[in-house]
């Protein structure tokens, strides 16, 4: 059974270290999206990896630590105006609804938007059903337990 979810929520990224997220449901995003700053693809010991900080100084979430990872992809991703452009992808967790789901996240700067995740259809499709007039339906169910 689908669960309905709003157009806006906040989700836990328990392997990121980031709780009570604000994320967007974007139904016309294929994939989805997470805020970064400071990508860099570095190689060790002939072993490539990537490196970025989550969301930005301004961000009342932001940590300043440094993340890595040698399991990611690069995707082509169309935005929204038709450019396209090539982004690193990771795979990790997020909490909605009190359930673990996987996710695939593009890393890519958002700076000027005003949700660090955006939540796409790649993800939403056969989990849930959007109700665009409703919202926190996720957190308002976490802080009630």
């Amino acid at each position: 059974m689908k669960i309905t979810i709003g157009r806006i929520d906040k989700g836990d990224f328990p392997e990121l270290e980031l709780t009570d997220i604000d994320v967007k449901i974007d139904s016309g995003a294929y994939t989805s999206s997470i805020h970064c700053a400071n990508i860099e693809e570095i190689t060790v010991n002939n072993i490539k990896f990537i490196k970025f900080t989550l969301l930005d100084p301004e961000h009342p979430l932001y940590n300043n630590k440094v993340f890595s990872s040698k399991n990611y992809t690069t995707r082509v991703v169309k935005s929204s105006n038709g450019a396209t452009e090539e982004r690193f992808a990771i795979q990790t967790e997020i909490i909605l609804f009190n359930k673990t789901y996987t996710i695939d996240l593009t890393l890519t700067e958002r700076s000027d938007m005003k949700f660090p995740v955006l939540l796409g259809r790649k993800f939403l499709n056969k989990k849930f059903i959007i109700d665009s007039s409703r919202t926190n339906l996720s957190y308002k169910l976490k802080i009630k337990k």
